[in-house]
């Protein structure tokens, strides 16, 4: 064992005076510890709660939509679809077909009071309603009963609670028609009259409700249906896009580019991240502020360490200066107190990863903090524990201890045998 590690050993770790510098060390530790624990746990915290958001967007949603301009509303054409679908990075393709409506209700409580709110239908095939309902389900049944005057609806459950709906349920679905009177009302002046003659009125039920935790602009406007059944009450063969999976989602900006160059006008493509901006804008802004954090975390952490060897410095005065007065060089000195900082360093970093990672599990486990779900759309804390981030967090901690450790370390090696005996 070379000199420099032996005493800095002693130095660190041995109480050697009444002043205690072993509880000096020790309170070192502990701050790197905790230190290094806080900044493991807010980048565990922020990129699992991107992560967490991502992943349940991408869950219930297409990774891309095909749409024409406007919203139109365009022919199911089969050549379409396999235009589509001959991309070799789609996995999963199928036609959708929105409508926008006015929902109303009977009150429960009052069969003569009714409630109303602008919900959005989208009809979807068999098998996007079937994985869908199978992750968010909370009431009813997935599977439809022949009911041909009737539109089969699944409701968010906060769409449920704010309209009292339940299963099995009627509802009035009130809407503006696909005719030419219709057109001919919304492009020129009209009367009342004209007006209400224009409306369509068509009839569903309630046959489940979900819940994705996107409680606003999701689960309180987005009501599922049948795609076969909505185009027969509204809009026969008629779809507002497709909806797509792809096998690789790092491709997904230049898949969605290269499928609407094959398709030609007036056909356009955007991605899950194009739909909900907003809330990966959100994200980012999150994110943003992590480097903020672990600056502050980590200048507290240095100036703590520096703090330590300074005081311990001045607690070994004397045996400086009996180094020093031995023949050690100053070179090997400003080693000794380098070498120090690294133990310490170490110990608190050990400490900290074993701090935040026991605490992860446990939080991952338990759910000891919760969140309200209508605010960050997750009722627990995420947790994502990524192996990078304590490696990379270990390291920078450690090269700026050192770093600033030189500070302390060059003023004890500076000091000359006979003022550090004399002090």
């Amino acid at each position: 064992m070379k000199p420099e590690l032996y005493i800095a050993q002693r130095f660190a770790f041995k109480q050697r005076s009444a002043s205690k510098p072993t509880f000096i060390v020790l309170m070192a530790v502990l701050g790197i510890a905790i230190g290094t624990a806080a900044l493991i746990l807010t980048l565990s915290i922020v990129n699992g709660f991107a992560n967490s958001i991502e992943q349940k967007l991408i869950s219930f949603s297409a990774h891309l939509q095909i749409r024409q301009p406007n919203e139109l509303l365009f022919a199911e054409h089969r050549s379409d679809m396999a235009t589509i679908a001959a991309h070799p990075n789609i996995a999963e393709l199928s036609p959708f077909l929105e409508k926008s409506y006015v929902l109303r209700s009977r009150d429960g409580s009052d069969d003569r009071l009714w409630r109303s709110k602008p919900v959005m239908v989208k009809g979807v095939t068999e098998q996007q309603r079937q994985q869908f309902l199978h992750k968010f389900l909370k009431q009813g049944t997935a599977t439809l009963p022949d009911q041909p005057n009737a539109i089969p609806l699944y409701a968010g459950q906060p769409l449920a609670d704010n309209m009292k709906l339940r299963v099995g349920q009627r509802v009035m679905l009130v809407g503006l028609g696909d005719n030419a009177a219709t057109q001919h009302v919304m492009n020129n002046s009209t009367t009342v009259l004209e007006l209400l003659s224009s409306l369509k009125v068509d009839v569903g039920i309630i046959r489940g409700i979900y819940d994705t935790g996107l409680q606003e602009g999701f689960d309180d406007r987005v009501m599922f249906a049948d795609l076969r059944a909505l185009q027969k009450q509204s809009t026969p063969e008629m779809i507002s896009g497709f909806d797509a999976n792809v096998h690789r989602f790092d491709e997904l900006t230049e898949t969605v580019q290269s499928v609407v160059k094959r398709l030609g006008s007036p056909f356009y493509g955007m991605t899950v991240f194009d739909r909900y901006a907003n809330l990966f804008e959100w994200l980012k802004l999150q994110q943003n502020m992590t480097p903020l954090l672990i600056v502050t975390i980590t200048i507290v952490a240095v100036f703590n360490i520096i703090s330590t060897l300074l005081v311990l410095m001045i607690e070994k005065t004397r045996e400086i200066g009996m180094l020093s007065a031995l023949g050690l060089k100053p070179s090997k000195i400003r080693r000794l107190f380098l070498v120090q900082a690294f133990l310490i360093s170490l110990s608190g970093i050990a400490l900290g990863n074993l701090l935040a990672l026991s605490f992860s599990l446990l939080e991952m486990r338990f759910h000891f903090i919760t969140l309200p779900e209508k605010s960050y759309f997750i009722n627990h804390v995420p947790l994502l524990i990524n192996p990078s981030d304590y490696v990379v967090v270990s390291l920078s901690v450690m090269a700026l201890t050192l770093l600033f450790a030189f500070v302390p370390a060059k003023i004890a090696a500076s000091l000359k045998p006979g003022t550090a005996l004399g002090a």
